[in-house]
């Protein structure tokens, strides 16, 4: 029997009781998928990934349990765990003389409404010894705009911490642009769905919606990475059309720790040549 089968045989209220212990037994992870700067070709970050390793499961998606997750509330402890590990494990790559770049952990709905969240990473960034320069928040554009006022409060609370904000799957909401130009962030991410559109095949519409998200978070002073880069044609346009960073599976894909930690020493060791 699969791991997959005998994860939908077992209730939704079996996976909720081991979703609660799997924080306790330490059985979550974290996996980085590094952050590229098209320019120059050197990793300049990395986006924390969590994912669930159950002892009978197996390793489970996050599609799997963060929904889960989200409505139950769990998804409160997992992102403050998230966010710790994340900064935790950055300070370390730091103190072994590596440079990690800038580390991205996703903000969940819950989280960013939740009362006291810019305490809480003022907390954790004081408990770890990282430079907040070094950690950024993402949120998603429906966080956003559920109520801008608290929203911009919000981020403002974030940013005078000295953290890094990025609006994630950009484009795919229903954000206004008069409210963007307002919002408190530093970097806009253009989602898979229009970076997949690049090298589809119709020459006239080829990427046309990231080449516009470029444009737009140029004019807004707002560095732009896209993510789900998986071609070289792909990575190619968004050089062309000067997109500032890029991850995806063509230059890797969400890795353990200690597999990212190895790239950081390749990397070290290509700049002292």
């Amino acid at each position: 029997m699969g791991a997959a089968h005998r994860l939908r045989a077992g209730s939704r209220l079996a996976l909720e009781n081991a979703l609660r212990r799997a924080l306790e037994r330490h059985e979550l992870t974290l996996h980085y998928q590094q952050k590229v700067n098209l320019r120059t070709g050197q990793i300049v970050g990395a986006e924390a990934l969590v994912r669930w390793l159950h002892p009978e499961w197996g390793l489970v998606r996050p599609a799997r349990f963060i929904p889960l997750a989200e409505e139950t509330g769990l998804i409160v402890s997992i992102g403050e765990w998230v966010l710790r590990e994340a900064c935790r494990q950055s300070r370390a790559w730091m103190d072994a003389g590596l440079q990690p770049g800038v580390v991205s952990v996703n903000l969940s709905v819950r989280q960013f409404r939740q009362e006291g969240l810019v305490r809480t990473v003022s907390r954790i960034l004081e408990e770890t010894r990282l430079d907040p320069a070094q950690l950024e928040m993402e949120l998603t554009e429906s966080m956003v705009m559920g109520n801008v006022d608290q929203a911009i409060a919000v981020l403002q609370g974030l940013k005078q911490l000295g953290v890094t904000l990025s609006v994630d799957d950009f484009g795919t909401g229903y954000s206004s642009l008069s409210y963007l130009k307002d919002l408190p962030i530093d970097t806009l991410k253009i989602d898979r769905s229009f970076v997949r559109d690049i090298g589809s095949g119709d020459e006239a519409d080829d990427g046309v919606l990231a080449q516009a998200i470029i444009s737009l978070g140029h004019a807004l002073h707002l560095k732009v990475i896209a993510e789900g880069v998986e071609t070289d044609a792909q990575m190619r346009f968004l050089r062309r059309h000067a997109c500032d960073e890029v991850q995806g599976f063509f230059y890797g894909e969400p890795l353990p720790p200690e597999h990212h930690g190895k790239l950081l020493e390749k990397a070290k060791r290509k700049v002292r040549k």
